[in-house]
C-alpha cells in the first residue's frame, strides 16, 4: 500500500465508520476530561459530540475544509441552532465511550439528529441536535441535493 493509501486507511479509523444507522466512533475519557471529582465535566460531553457529527460528515463525503473554500459556490457554515442534552449518568476516567451519531430528518436547511454516548451497552447521555449551514451573508442555505442521500441511513435509504 502507498503512503497515501495507508494513511487514508489510519484516518478512517481515527474518523470512525459509517453504520447502517449512520456513524460510530470510539473515544476514550482522559484526565482532562473530568472535572475534580473524577467524572466528566458535562461540557466536555458537547465535545464528544461534535466529534461524532465532524467525522459523520467526514466520512459521508461533506469536508469542512471544501465548505470553508467556496466548493459549492459560496464560503458555507455549519452551525448548532439548538440542542436538547439528557444526562443519565456519569462517564469516567479511562472510560472507552461509543458515540453514535444518527439522523432523524433533513428538510431545506436543517438537519437534525439523535446522538447517543455510551460506555457498553449503557447509555450515558443523549443528545438531540439541529444544525444548519449558513452563507458569509448569515443566512440559511439548502443543503445540496447529494449531501441529502448520504446522511439518510441506510437502513432506511
Amino acid at each position: 500500500m502507498d503512503d497515501h493509501g495507508e494513511r487514508e486507511r489510519l484516518m478512517a479509523g481515527i474518523a470512525g465508520e459509517l453504520t447502517p444507522f449512520g456513524h460510530r466512533i470510539m473515544a476514550r475519557v482522559y484526565y482532562a476530561d473530568t472535572d475534580f471529582s473524577g467524572v466528566v465535566y458535562h461540557a466536555r460531553y458537547l465535545e464528544f459530540f461534535e466529534r461524532g457529527r465532524s467525522d459523520f460528515l467526514r466520512l459521508a463525503g461533506v469536508h469542512h475544509t471544501e465548505l470553508a473554500d467556496g466548493k459549492h459556490g459560496e464560503k458555507l457554515v455549519w452551525i448548532v441552532r439548538r440542542m436538547e442534552i439528557d444526562f443519565r449518568s456519569p462517564a469516567r476516567i479511562d472510560d472507552i465511550l461509543t458515540v453514535d451519531t444518527r439522523t432523524e430528518d433533513i428538510s431545506g436547511a436543517r438537519i437534525r439528529m439523535g446522538q447517543q454516548l455510551k460506555r457498553g451497552e449503557e447509555v450515558l447521555v443523549e443528545a438531540k441536535v439541529e444544525a444548519a449551514i449558513i452563507g458569509e451573508n448569515g443566512r440559511p442555505r439548502r443543503f445540496p441535493r447529494e449531501w441529502i442521500e448520504a446522511f439518510l441511513p441506510r437502513e432506511r435509504a
